[in-house]
């Protein structure tokens, strides 16, 4: 983990968040269970500029949660571009469109509440950038249903791959997401379809181009 003093360091010499995500932060903190998952200032800002460095026509975000990540991901679209983000929590929807209405990305933005294993392989969509951040175990599955809708240089960044450094350290069984993360990691590292580099950053960003 960084050391507090230098992140803090680096949040003050990065970009200020925006009032409508400083907003959409607070509320989820005040309403919404397990509010860490959040993407944040900081991670928003890579997001953001990773995406505005692509200029992608299409992304496809596996997990919502409140709308912060996707709001900062649409960002980079190209004029016309489309963000597909897939939320599984029905009682979150409410609460997304509100803040994509606030940050004017409705109209580039298409909001799917369900099981994205479902939705995913419904998706007749070739992606510039896919971000995964949903549930641990089911990561490598998301994988094998993106992959081949990913165009070749396109790129996929999956989130908590670091998963508070338990995959450094011996894990049971029973350690469902830890091993689910530690597979993914490890397939990742020997597919021969992609390059990738992970980025110590936060709780671990695994960063993914398709040769």
């Amino acid at each position: 983990m960084i050391d507090s003093n230098i992140f803090q360091y680096a949040e003050e010499h990065s970009s200020n968040e925006p009032d409508v995500l400083k907003k959409l932060f607070r509320e989820t903190h005040v309403k919404v269970l397990f509010p860490r998952m959040l993407s944040g200032n900081m991670q928003g800002n890579l997001l953001r500029m990773i995406s505005c460095m692509i200029q992608p026509k299409r992304i496809l975000e596996i997990g919502s949660y409140t709308g912060y990540s996707a709001i900062c991901l649409s960002e980079g679209l190209i004029e016309e571009g489309i963000l597909h983000t897939i939320e599984i929590n029905p009682e979150l929807e409410e609460m997304i469109k509100k803040y994509f209405d606030e940050a004017g990305v409705c109209e580039k933005t298409h909001l799917h509440i369900g099981n994205a294993l479902e939705i995913i392989p419904k998706l007749n969509e070739e992606f510039d950038l896919v971000f995964i951040d949903a549930d641990k175990e089911n990561y490598l599955n998301y994988y094998h249903l993106v992959i081949d809708k990913v165009r070749k240089g396109g790129f996929i960044i999956a989130d908590n791959v670091l998963w508070d450094g338990k995959v450094i350290k011996e894990t049971i069984k029973t350690d469902i997401e830890t091993n689910a993360i530690k597979e993914f990691n490890n397939y990742i590292q020997n597919d021969t379809r992609v390059e990738n580099f992970l980025l110590p950053f936060r709780d671990g960003l695994m960063v993914i181009k398709k040769i």
